[in-house]
């Protein structure tokens, strides 16, 4: 091929030496450094330290195990008093727990998974999934004149359950407080537990769905088994058992080997007892070799509030959460789904830790509103054996400490740790 004529290699040559000019100087430039992740003030994170102590010293409180971490570098996995104060096993940095409605964040994950897989719409009526629900009543107060004994009455929901009034609450489902509260205890739901049923989690569902709501759908924000029907959602979807799903889909990913909705006999000794704090006093209420989840029927895996896991199993979690859905170059969510998950839901209907509610856990939308030391756009949400976590995207920090207190007596360490976590940062 002949060579181009002088005219079109000027240009050329112009250009290369352009390039070779540019390679030069930015050889010269100072190249860009990395953000040091950002840290805390170690003298005022040792407030968190002196708080747990107290109440351990002051025997509100066997033990527990704090996580605090900032742009992904832990700050604080210390294990505080005793596992089992009986028989005189301090707390471990690898202890288990029950962590109950911190389950609720790891089961809206696995339906935002499928949701990012086309399976459904966050606005498709659940019936169509679960036809169960096609038809659901809502229980309203008997008018006036009606036989002595009736307290209430059933009237046609005024719409469907859509799959996004589960994930926020909003679908009329309670833990079975309500005018139908004798028609849910008779049919075995009442109140979150349900690591003791000997059947599956769409068995108990499928009863679920016969019952009275105590709402209409979209309505009015109402805790309870909403994320249980999620938990069965995902199965059926899935076509897993929703231990399995969560197991491959969520934490093999992420490497969270300890946690599970039953504990293998071999990591018994790790588990935590519950202890609870009544009238000044802490009393053991579940020892291990009573636990259900050992020697339970290990059936029913309530998504809703029925897993275990340790400190540095959910601390990966919620990291993953705060990268915007991936973590050591394992992506579980995209960061716009993340990003969904993280808004108002809810409009004026949450009125709680915060006055708004995502897909999963509160949302901190107004500091003000919120009145404690916090930061917009933070979320969490807690356990009834007394942890609460806290994501903060515009920190960079993951906290939470894991104990087992039921019930807790009124103790404030949770609440008052992530007040501590905030009072330590100060660049």
């Amino acid at each position: 091929m002949a060579y181009p004529p002088p005219s079109l290699r000027r240009p050329r040559r112009i250009a290369v030496a352009l390039l070779a000019a540019t390679f030069s100087l930015a050889a010269l430039l100072p190249r860009p450094v990395a953000a040091a992740p950002r840290t805390f003030d170690p003298g005022r994170l040792a407030r968190m330290d002196a708080l747990i102590q107290q109440s351990i010293d002051r025997e509100a409180l066997a033990g527990g195990v704090l996580y605090v971490s900032r742009d992904g570098v832990p700050a604080r996995l210390q294990a505080f008093g005793w596992r089992d104060k009986e028989r005189g096993i301090r707390m471990s940095e690898d202890s288990i727990f029950r962590i109950a409605s911190m389950s609720k964040a790891i089961t809206s994950v696995a339906v935002m998974i499928l949701y990012e897989e086309g399976r459904f719409l966050l606005h498709d009526p659940v019936s169509k999934y679960l036809p169960a629900f096609a038809n659901s009543v809502v229980a309203e107060p008997a008018p006036a004149g009606s036989p002595a004994g009736v307290t209430y009455v059933t009237v046609p929901a005024r719409r469907p359950i859509q799959i996004r009034d589960l994930l926020t609450h909003t679908a009329g489902l309670t833990y079975g407080a309500g005018l139908a509260v004798e028609r849910y205890k008779a049919a075995g739901l009442h109140g979150w537990y349900l690591a003791d049923k000997n059947e599956t989690i769409g068995e108990c569902i499928n009863r679920l769905a016969t019952l009275p709501l105590h709402g209409h759908p979209g309505e009015a924000w109402q805790y309870g088994y909403g994320t249980d029907v999620l938990g069965y959602l995902v199965e059926v979807v899935s076509g897993q058992t929703l231990d399995r799903f969560i197991a491959e889909r969520i934490c093999a990913p992420l490497r969270m080997t300890d946690t599970s909705f039953f504990l293998p006999l071999e990591k018994a000794d790790r588990l935590a007892p519950v202890y609870g704090f009544e009238e000044g006093k802490l009393t053991l209420r579940e020892p291990t070799e009573k636990s259900d989840y050992v020697h339970g029927p290990r059936k029913c895996f309530s998504g809703g509030a029925g897993l275990l896991s340790t400190a540095r199993d959910y601390g990966r979690f919620l990291q993953m959460l705060l990268n915007g859905g991936q973590l050591d170059g394992v992506r579980v969510l995209s960061p716009k789904t993340v990003e969904l998950m993280t808004a108002n839901h809810t409009g004026t209907l949450f009125r709680n830790d915060t006055n708004a509610h995502g897909l999963g856990f509160w949302v901190n939308q107004d500091l003000g509103a919120f009145g404690e030391l916090g930061s917009e756009g933070a979320y969490g949400w807690g356990s009834a054996y007394y942890p609460q976590y806290l994501v903060d995207p515009k920190e960079g920090v993951v906290a939470f400490f894991m104990a087992q207190l039921l019930p807790s007596g009124g103790l404030d360490l949770n609440r008052k740790l992530k007040v501590s976590v905030y009072q330590a940062i100060v660049d």
